[in-house]
């Protein structure tokens, strides 16, 4: 089994999320949920949000912004495996242009 990283990449601005009603929001999150629950024995960190963002660089530190807004760890058998467990995951439906990276974590070297 190996592990690997799904990145959640959200294409909705302020508006586009403004515009949700509280009942999508609510439908939204209990088919995330029912999700999870349908991947638990696959889900090794169910992940968190991607809120204040911090770029270090031989220069320094400052704030950045991108399209990341979330992510996953799962273990499975392939690559293809883990790409799978999330080609029916809500966030693909929930505003148009949404995408999960799903980025092998191969062991260090020993």
């Amino acid at each position: 089994m190996g592990r690997f990283l799904a990145l959640f990449n959200g294409a909705a601005d302020e508006a586009d999320k403004a515009e949700l009603t509280e009942q999508q929001q609510t439908e939204f999150m209990n088919a995330w949920a029912s999700w999870a629950q349908a991947n638990e024995k696959a889900i090794v960190d169910p992940g968190a949000p991607l809120n204040a963002k911090k770029l270090v660089t031989a220069r320094g530190v400052e704030d950045f912004t991108d399209a990341l807004i979330a992510y996953t760890i799962v273990e499975a058998g392939s690559h293809d495996e883990a790409v799978q467990i999330f080609s029916g995951h809500p966030h693909l439906g929930l505003f148009a242009g949404n995408s999960i990276a799903v980025l092998e974590c191969p062991p260090p070297p020993s």
